[in-house]
């Protein structure tokens, strides 16, 4: 089974036990760890990181047990740049690149599936990815 690039979203959801999301969050992600490869990148960890007092329990939330730790390739910083482009000719308002277009980008390149509760941006400028989002 292809890898999961888990977006940021579902591991806050679940650490700060979101009463909106955090049930599907966990149990959409361990469906995912019992099929796949679990996946993180720099980014999806900095946003995450903002939850935790100290870099010990973030790596207690992270465990590279469960979640490798993949670096963003060359290839998808290019797309997320071509993908910022069409959202800020469409009319988007953010001056610099949101990091779920570095996020989608590498699930994209990399052919990873991607796990997320926001499917709306990556359905729009990711259409390719394979997203396991709520329906």
């Amino acid at each position: 089974m292809r890898p999961v690039l888990v977006d940021s979203n579902i591991i806050l959801d679940i650490a700060s036990e979101d009463k909106r999301w955090g049930i599907w969050s966990a149990k959409a992600l361990a469906t995912a760890a019992n099929e796949a490869v679990l996946v993180i990148n720099p980014l999806v960890y900095a946003e995450v990181s903002i939850g935790y007092p100290n870099i010990e329990d973030l790596e207690m939330a992270l465990p590279v047990s469960l979640f490798r730790r993949d670096e963003l390739p060359y290839e998808a910083a290019f797309l997320a740049g071509k993908c910022f482009l069409t959202y800020r000719r469409r009319g988007g308002a953010r001056r610099s690149p949101l990091p779920d277009f570095y996020i989608g980008a590498h699930a994209a390149v990399a052919d990873f599936r991607l796990l997320t509760r926001d499917a709306g941006r990556y359905q729009s400028y990711f259409p390719t990815v394979d997203l396991i989002a709520p329906s």
